[in-house]
């Protein structure tokens, strides 16, 4: 049977990389996007009340819409979901399948960030996801700057371009660290740099299609 997921991204850029990711599957990829809260979080009178109500709202939407699961692609929103959010399908959160990777590799790790509005919050959810799993990790967060206002302008070559310098200097500067990209948009320079540099870099689209499929019971195309 034909699955249908609705799919909650803060931009459109994120529809191309999650169609590449699960072209394989059968399955219906419905998106829906908003990009609303990241054009106001730095608004005078905008508040985590106001950001939280939005969110849980348009789950409510797409819940409605006859998906048998929502992913969240937007860590932004992942970070401000509350943690025993109820809705009729399953969530899941685009940082999960990374998070998974993060703990099985345990290693010492670097999480590399581009939107600066995303840092604390994933990694509060990863300490939790740790613990969770009765695990102690040792990862620190670097945020490349001036860098993700390209990819909200439309500048994705000047973005996948900056992003891989600094993924580049990331790999350069913790020689003993394991690297991962911390947000989707990051991924096609993620692939750019693990192929030049011929280092492992996490990204999210490494761990994603496996865990869907196991928790939405893919099959693969033409089966």
């Amino acid at each position: 049977m034909k699955r249908k997921l609705g799919c909650y991204h803060a931009h459109y850029s994120n529809i191309e990389h999650i169609e590449k990711a699960l072209g394989s599957y059968d399955i219906e990829l419905v998106h829906f996007v908003d990009p609303g809260l990241d054009r106001i979080k730095n608004d005078s009178d905008f508040t985590e009340e106001l950001a939280l109500n939005k969110i849980k709202s348009t789950l409510d939407w797409l819940a409605s819409c006859h998906v048998d699961a929502i992913l969240i692609t937007c860590t932004y929103f992942t970070a401000h979901l509350p943690e025993h959010f109820s809705c009729p399908v399953p969530i899941i959160k685009i940082d999960d399948p990374l998070f998974h990777k993060i703990l099985q590799l345990n290693r010492p790790s670097v999480l590399v960030f581009t939107n600066p509005s995303t840092v604390e919050g994933t990694m509060e959810q990863l300490h939790k996801f740790a613990a969770a799993a009765g695990q102690e990790i040792q990862v620190e967060p670097v945020l490349l700057e001036n860098t993700f206002q390209l990819v909200m302008q439309g500048k994705k070559n000047d973005y996948i371009e900056a992003v891989s310098r600094g993924l580049f200097h990331a790999i350069e500067d913790h020689p003993r660290k394991t690297v991962f990209a911390a947000q989707l948009s990051m991924v096609p320079a993620a692939e750019r740099v693990g192929r030049e540099s011929d280092a492992f870099l996490g990204n999210h689209l490494d761990a994603l299609p496996g865990y869907l499929k196991d928790i939405l019971s893919l099959e693969t195309v033409g089966r």
